[in-house]
């Protein structure tokens, strides 16, 4: 494993809380694995976790490391109004914050939120049609999904009031001509989400290739049996521990 000396970022183990530490290292393991499945954007795009407690107080990425180098002790503590509150010599991307303090500050239940600009979660959030029917994930993300009109880069405050009504209760998100959203009350919950749609867009974009014609959409039973089936989840915490052996495996380091 990495000592946590990531760009002169010194470890916080037993510097801070337990529940922290232990947010801090579930984060860090979502940005190791969207960047072990390349769904990273370089330095762009984030994901942020609720810290435990009565404060609004948000874990994001330090802005200017790229998500295969980012480690629990790296990540940036904020304040809903963008503060930081710790030293670090990193800031944050002002697009991140914009979207994700508003969804913290609106869901209670939105304990880890992940936004993405992949190249099929794009495609087809520029679709006019959505996410279609085609595929039996898209049937287990189409219950969950909501959509998010595109207005431009994230930077205007007054976009949340807008992102958090259109978002509502729904876990996942498509924002037009942008990307994907997924929160979750755990990491395993916002990633299983977020690989689901991610894995719909990917199928759907296969599918249509060659056009639509002869394509075949699911039939209204089974969406709604699948609608069903999937009423209590799809089986997240079961994925999560196998997620973090491959990271071992693979991207060791972000436990640091």
């Amino acid at each position: 494993m990495a000592d946590g000396s990531v760009a002169g970022i010194t470890s916080l183990k037993g510097r801070v809380s337990a529940e922290e530490w232990q947010a801090r290292v579930d984060l860090a393991a979502l940005y190791r694995l969207v960047a072990l499945y390349g769904w990273d954007d370089m330095i762009y795009t984030h994901i942020s976790a609720r810290l435990p407690g009565p404060d609004h107080h948000f874990l994001i990425n330090p802005y200017g490391l790229m998500f295969d180098e980012i480690t629990a002790s790296s990540l940036v503590k904020i304040d809903l109004d963008g503060n930081i509150l710790q030293e670090t010599p990193y800031f944050i991307n002002p697009a991140g914050f914009t979207i994700h303090s508003a969804v913290h500050a609106a869901r209670d239940d939105a304990k880890y939120v992940m936004h993405l600009h992949s190249d099929h979660g794009v495609a087809v959030a520029a679709q006019k049609h959505g996410l279609l029917p085609l595929s039996q994930h898209a049937l287990i993300v189409l219950p969950r999904l909501a959509y998010h009109d595109y207005e431009g880069i994230a930077l205007n405050h007054d976009e949340r009031e807008r992102l958090v009504a259109d978002i509502g209760d729904k876990h996942l998100m498509l924002l037009r001509n942008h990307g994907t959203l997924s929160v979750g009350e755990t990491a395993a919950e916002c990633w299983v989400g977020m690989y689901y749609l991610e894995r719909a867009c990917q199928m759907q974009v296969a599918a249509l290739s060659a056009g639509r014609d002869g394509v075949l959409t699911a039939p209204e039973a089974s969406q709604a049996e699948v609608r069903k089936q999937t009423q209590r989840g799809v089986g997240g915490a079961l994925a999560w521990p196998g997620c973090l052996r491959k990271l071992d495996r693979q991207l060791p380091g972000y436990d640091a």
